[in-house]
């Protein structure tokens, strides 16, 4: 589905971006290649194969592409039989499925390398909305939907706002405005601004759990809140 916003970057933005996008990850997958070797042969050694953990995001214009990234974490355990997977039970899997070397690889984003390859591919960027789970497709809000009208990025303006430390509605509001709004000169300003967010490690994990919630959707928390407010008032 082709996202049409109101106002369009110039043609020449959109492909000296895209230029810089596929030159910076040539140069960051050779120039980083021996430190790509070290950490695949370290999860290797203390998870097994495979080394990189390959799943399905929503990109530009809503389509679906395979996105790669370090493995930071252990096979999870078999779930019992005709028993679902609660969310507190999968935060406790994913607390102790993850290792200490993938603990180390989030905190430090280097999980995050192997999406050089996406962005070479031409199917991220480096700069833009992070790319989410195709089952929340549905969940967006029309607004929050116009954030798949640019090609997901590495970083962006929710990664250095507060990464998981803010709400799911707070960062799709950031990625909005930098769909709006971005800019050449943003861009390279997100990317230095991305540095010094690495190197703090600040907002990583989310209080209580290693992973990101899951995001329910707005409409429906929208939904919930107006049947409890008419409660309360039938009730007063």
């Amino acid at each position: 589905m082709q996202i049409v916003l109101s106002t369009k970057p110039t043609s020449w933005t959109t492909t000296v971006k895209a230029t810089i996008d596929r030159l910076g990850a040539l140069f960051g997958i050779v120039l980083l290649a021996p430190l790509w070797i070290c950490i695949a042969l370290a999860i290797a050694v203390t998870m097994g194969r495979p080394v990189l953990f390959i799943q399905n995001r929503v990109g530009k214009d809503e389509k679906i592409f395979r996105m790669f990234k370090f493995r930071t974490m252990r096979e999870p355990p078999p779930s019992p039989p005709g028993e679902g997977i609660t969310d507190l039970a999968r935060t406790r899997s994913d607390a102790e499925r993850i290792t200490r070397l993938g603990r180390w690889l989030r905190r430090s984003s280097l999980d995050e390398l192997p999406q050089l390859l996406n962005v070479l591919r031409g199917e991220m960027s480096l700069v833009g909305p992070r790319p989410q789970l195709a089952a929340y497709l549905p969940r967006y809000t029309p607004a929050q939907r116009q954030r798949h009208a640019v090609r997901p990025g590495m970083t962006g303006l929710a990664q250095v706002c507060g990464r998981n430390l803010l709400t799911w509605e707070r960062k799709f509001e950031l990625d909005v405005e930098y769909v709006h709004n971005w800019s050449l000169r943003g861009d390279l300003w997100l990317l230095l601004r991305t540095v010094s967010v690495v190197v703090s490690g600040k907002g990583v994990e989310a209080a209580g759990s290693v992973t990101p919630t899951e995001f329910r959707g707005t409409l429906d928390r929208v939904a919930v809140r107006a049947t409890s407010d008419a409660l309360d008032r039938q009730a007063a």
